[in-house]
């Protein structure tokens, strides 16, 4: 039987489960992810689980957060004063906003805290830091 290897695009379905057991991502009931293996099109710790199976093959791996999202980076985490933000904007905690650099770039943020005098937003991916568990079928080579 084949086994997945780089440049092969995949078709798996998967379940994902922070070290408490909490599930934060999951393709039950949908359709099955499908991805080119190597070509950065998932996290690394995900498509180096995926090489040697082959279709039917279940397993369950365990991806450190320097596989998965990466560290935590604290500067990353800015607070803006509420005369920096448009009046009408009020967003909750845990929102995602879309904020633009002076050159134009755009990156997502999230809402860590908000205060009378201003918001702290978050740019670092929410599962940051956090070391990740995947339930991995590997339903078709392509």
């Amino acid at each position: 039987m084949p086994e997945a290897k780089q440049g092969d695009r995949v078709q798996v379905h998967y379940t994902g489960t922070l070290p408490d057991d909490t599930e934060f991502d999951s393709s039950t009931g949908g359709d099955p992810l499908e991805f080119t293996v190597g070509e950065g099109e998932v996290i690394p710790g995900f498509d180096k689980a995926v090489v040697g199976m082959s279709p039917g093959d279940e397993k369950e791996t365990r991806i450190p957060s320097t596989d998965a999202y990466g560290e935590r980076n604290e500067e990353l985490v800015l607070n803006v004063s509420r005369s920096e933000l448009p009046e009408e904007l009020d967003p909750d905690i845990g929102d995602q906003l879309r904020m633009r650099t002076g050159d134009g770039h755009e990156f997502t943020v999230r809402v860590a805290e908000k205060k009378p005098e201003g918001l702290t937003l978050d740019a670092n991916h929410p599962l940051a830091g956090k070391d990740l568990t995947f339930q991995i079928e590997l339903v078709a080579i392509l």
